[in-house]
This record gives C-alpha cells, structure tokens and sequence, in this order.
C-alpha cells in the first residue's frame, strides 16, 4: 500500500451504517449521506432481497464493507470460500477499501462469532500480517484492520496494544481503522491513557476512523454502540483528525437504534471537529 493511500479518500466525509430499521426511510427518502458501511457478512449470499436492497442503495450513494469474521489474528489459514465471496461482494459494491478487525475469533473452523483481543507478541504480529497481506493481494482492495475494544489481556504479551498494532500494519503494508471508542472502552478497562494511544499510532495508516457509544457499568465499560458519543471519545476523535488531517469517520449505532435522523445528526456532529483551512484564525 503507499504511503500516501490512507489520505486519498480523505474527501469521504461522515457516514453511517446501513442497518435494517433505516431501509425504507434512506430508499424513500433519499437522505444526502456521504456514505454507507455495510457489514460485509450479511451481503456475502447468492441473492434474495439483501443483495436487492443493496443494489438499490449502490444506485445512489457509496458504500464502504466491513468485515466482522476474517479473524486475522486465528492460528488456522484464511478461508478460502469466505474470500471468494467476499471478493465478488467488493467486485459488486466497488468498495474503495475494505476493513476487518485485529482479532481472533476461530479455532479448528469453529467460529466463536466475537472479536476476541490478540496477545501482543512479534509471533502473532507476524502471524497476523501475513494473512492480512494474503487477503490484501486475492481481494485486490486496500485492507484497513480495526483495533477491537478488550475485556481480558495476556501475561504473555510482549508490547502494548498500539504497539503491536504498528507492528502489525507496518508489515502487513496495509491500513488502520482507528476506533476511538474501543480505545476509550478498553483504556478505562485496563487502566492505560488513550491520549497516548493516539498519539503513538502511526497517522500515515490511518485509512479510516469510527466513532460510538457504549454502555458503563460498576467495573468495566462495554462496547455497545447504543448510545450517543460521550465527550471524552468526541475528544480523542479530535485529538486523532489533529493528528492524522481528514479522514473518512463512520458513526457505529447497531443496538436500541433511533431514527434514521438522530443517528445522522449524531454522525454529523463529526464535522466540528474538522481542522480549520489553512490560514484561517484560531
């Protein structure tokens, strides 16, 4: 991947995701969005009315896939038939990139269907990036990997979370989805600063940012994405568009969904943090 990729398509602006509760309000109503992320794995079908709906709304607006199962981070080799799907999904949607989590999730072809958090050792980075350079090269699309929020670490780990996540992109050559509230979410369950965080990851790979809500509870915050976006995450949003310049910001809201317009508001508060135009006053 260039060095210079992660910025060109800074001009995406803030979308949202496509859930099913907003269909018929977006195909209705046609709603200026500047995109749509779908979830990759509900699209990857031979046909019916997901893939209908989805051509319609293909028709109309740009769409971004993101994954939820590649598992980069399992021991077991990338499967195959989920890749060739996935493949003919990115051929259909013109996807300019493609996003999946830093994770593991499979053992044996059993799938646990959870974004489980890697231990942070140069193996399993190695490991990692391998499959997601594999991925990268068959589904011949910029891949952009996700940091996940986490609930458990690993005595075994070897470096922290951002550090690895450098590690991992610098040699798989590909792209970071940089989730300021998994961030958020998993610094106050660990106890580390997210500013420095933030600060440590590598601004030239950050392709894309998503920003959510989560639930807090007596000992530990979980990534829920059912409410609004609480100012400490707004404020690492803002510390990361200082950091990294525009990037393309996806608001995630998939449970107790509201209307399709309060979550498009919620998404476009995104544009207050905007850098100022050169030359403009503080």
């Amino acid at each position: 991947m260039p060095a210079n990729s992660s910025k060109a398509h800074a001009d995406y602006g803030t979308g949202i995701g496509l859930r099913i509760p907003h269909l018929n309000h977006i195909l209705e109503r046609k709603p200026v969005v500047d995109w749509f992320e779908i979830i990759s794995e509900n699209y990857m079908v031979d046909g019916g009315r997901p893939l209908a709906v989805l051509d319609r709304i293909l028709e109309q607006y740009r769409v971004v896939q993101h994954g939820v199962s590649m598992y980069f981070g399992s021991a077991e080799p990338l499967n195959r038939e989920h890749l060739r799907r996935l493949k003919a999904l990115v051929r259909r949607t013109r996807t300019p990139w493609l996003t999946d989590h830093l994770c593991w999730g499979s053992v044996d072809g059993r799938y646990t269907h959870d974004l489980l958090p890697m231990p942070y050792t140069f193996e399993a980075a190695k490991l990692t990036a391998r499959k997601v350079r594999q991925a990268q090269d068959f589904l011949e699309v910029p891949i952009a990997v996700e940091n996940v929020s986490s609930y458990a670490e690993f005595h075994a780990s070897e470096m922290t979370e951002w550090e690895f996540l450098n590690e991992v992109v610098e040699r798989a050559d590909c792209g970071i989805l940089l989730d300021v509230n998994n961030i958020y979410v998993s610094s106050r369950n660990h106890d580390f600063d997210p500013r420095a965080y933030v600060e440590a990851v590598d601004p030239e790979r950050v392709m894309q940012i998503h920003i959510a809500g989560h639930s807090k509870f007596e000992k530990y915050i979980l990534d829920t994405h059912d409410h609004p976006v609480i100012g400490p995450v707004w404020e690492l949003y803002r510390l990361a568009i200082e950091r990294c310049g525009p990037r393309p910001t996806l608001l995630e809201w998939d449970d107790r969904i509201p209307s399709f317009d309060e979550v498009h508001a919620e998404a476009l508060k995104a544009a207050r943090y905007a850098p100022a135009p050169a030359g403009a006053r503080r």
